[in-house]
């Protein structure tokens, strides 16, 4: 888990996107060590390529944006929640048109195929942010803190005064795993009303009961339920994955969330990035651990690090 990793093979697919409604092509190609995850759209001819940066972050209403130079990328949290899930941290994503698409409305399609293809690992150590003091951000209700811990947890809670929701907690310590059997499968939620509302507005075209839980004023309408009971808050879980991934390296802290969503995340972000005293970059997610501590395949870090 401490090297850098790209995909084997190229993967190329075709899905709806949310905003539009129409078919997205995507295509994502592996990468050289240090390139992190890159987006191009090829529908532009000039300024096309985006870095999954949290200095790119653009929009946070619905979904999470990026954008640069003009261009941008609609919808990239749970393509980014999948390579954050498995481990992917280089590549470069091509899409033909403004939006990744949403798939299922969770990243276990992309999980799926990303594990078909298999992962490369890479010559080159990985890098961590280890976060060495808590910070913290709220609006209204909602707060969401990055504190030292360990390794990579996260503990979020909602409340929505619905009956089908309600109040739901889930703390999970992350892992590769952990992340396929536990969260890749949730799937994104919304309300029937703000759908309908969305819809009439030109937004959310491609929204269905296809790639999305859908609620009325009592219910999960979808005939099929829930994939399991606490499925809105692991929805969430898998969106701060991805948004927290906007950082460009794995954390090694406690992520406690309340209330959040995408704005609230990406804020803590930059208020971590801003205070330069409460995090670092390591070369190790276990500064405790041997520095000759070997992964199958490849030379140990010490050995690594000296040559490159």
């Amino acid at each position: 888990m401490y090297w850098q990793k790209t995909l084997k093979e190229e993967i190329n697919l075709r899905s709806v996107g949310l905003h539009s409604g129409r078919k997205v092509g995507m295509t994502i190609r592996p990468a050289e060590a240090d390139t992190g995850i890159v987006f191009i759209r090829k529908d532009v001819p000039t300024d096309n390529r985006i870095a999954a940066d949290i200095q790119n972050v653009s929009d946070t209403t619905l979904a999470t944006t990026l954008g640069l130079n003009g261009t941008r990328v609609h919808t990239v949290e749970h393509l980014l929640s999948a390579f954050r899930g498995l481990g992917v941290d280089n590549a470069v994503v091509e899409v033909d048109t403004f939006e990744v698409p949403i798939m299922d409305g969770s990243s276990q399609p992309f999980v799926s195929i990303l594990k078909k293809v298999g992962l490369k690992t890479l010559r080159k150590p990985r890098r961590y942010l280890r976060v060495k003091k808590t910070v913290s951000v709220s609006e209204g209700e909602s707060m969401a803190s990055l504190e030292p811990a360990s390794d990579f947890r996260i503990t979020y809670k909602i409340d929505f005064p619905h009956p089908a929701v309600g109040t739901q907690t889930y703390h999970m310590v992350f892992s590769p795993d952990a992340y396929d059997k536990e969260i890749s499968s949730a799937r994104t939620f919304g309300f029937l009303r703000d759908v309908e509302y969305l819809q009439a507005k030109g937004l959310a075209l491609g929204g269905s009961l296809q790639n999305a839980v859908v609620l009325d004023d009592e219910k999960v309408i979808n005939k099929e339920g829930l994939r399991s009971p606490d499925e809105f808050v692991k929805h969430k879980i898998l969106d701060a994955i991805g948004d927290l991934y906007l950082i460009g390296m794995p954390i090694i802290g406690h992520f406690t969330a309340y209330k959040s969503g995408h704005k609230l995340n990406t804020q803590l972000l930059k208020t971590l990035l801003a205070r330069e005293d409460c995090w670092e970059v390591v070369s190790h997610p276990h500064p405790s651990a041997r520095a000759g501590a070997r992964e199958e395949g490849v030379p140990d870090l010490q050995a690594a690090t000296a040559t490159t």
